[in-house]
């Protein structure tokens, strides 16, 4: 089980996280959300270790603007957070690896991730809202049992030390990893290092084999 921590912009969080050594450490470049990066010193990214995988994440950003940033900070993976069609995804495949998020509620059409087969390398399902993730709200685990494709996916939305037990009743094929953020926080964009110390060793543990209706 991958573990993904997102939402960081604190340097001194930064570190501390980095030597908990999360398999993924996602980074916000869209100006409305609460935990955005703006114009992060590079020499913090640096430090950060190759087995780590920087995660730049954006919202309906342009080619050029994430072309420039993956350049400046040297990010091995981004995550696309807003409407971007299969055909802009797959634009960034030979570059870094590429997280597509969809939100998530009982009336997804899970038949419209049929276009994005062999354009992304993973998705990420979130809670549906108006925000573009972040929100600290759960959706019913259980519509995931309707998906069916062959790319692994990451859990999102409102993970929290009070439901880490649920998440690990859930073992889809396709399950590949969490990502941490908003209830593990102490301020946005602050992680409570204690509180993702506990989530790490818990799911490192034996999960079960199914998802529970």
């Amino acid at each position: 089980m991958k573990t993904k921590v997102c939402g960081l912009k604190n340097p001194e969080n930064i570190k501390a996280i980095t030597a908990l050594s999360p398999d993924y450490m996602g980074f916000i470049f869209y100006g409305p959300s609460p935990r955005y990066v703006d114009d992060m010193p590079e020499g913090v990214l640096n430090k950060i270790p190759s087995s780590i995988k920087k995660t730049a994440v954006f919202v309906n950003e342009n080619k050029e603007t994430i072309n420039a940033l993956l350049g400046k900070y040297d990010f091995e993976a981004i995550q696309l957070h807003g409407n971007e069609s299969p055909e802009f995804c797959s634009s960034f495949m030979h570059k870094v690896e590429v997280l597509k998020a969809f939100g998530l509620n009982s009336d997804f059409d899970f038949d419209q991730l049929q276009a994005y087969t062999d354009k992304v390398d993973f998705f990420l399902f979130d809670t549906k809202t108006d925000s573009h993730g972040g929100s600290g709200k759960t959706f019913d685990w259980t519509v995931l049992n309707k998906y069916t494709l062959d790319i692994p996916f990451f859990l999102s939305g409102g993970i929290s030390p009070e439901n880490l037990e649920e998440v690990k009743n859930i073992s889809h094929p396709q399950f590949y990893g969490v990502d941490l953020n908003s209830k593990f926080e102490t301020a946005p964009g602050l992680k409570n290092i204690k509180q993702l110390e506990k989530a790490f060793k818990s799911l490192s543990k034996p999960f079960t084999n199914e998802v529970r209706s």
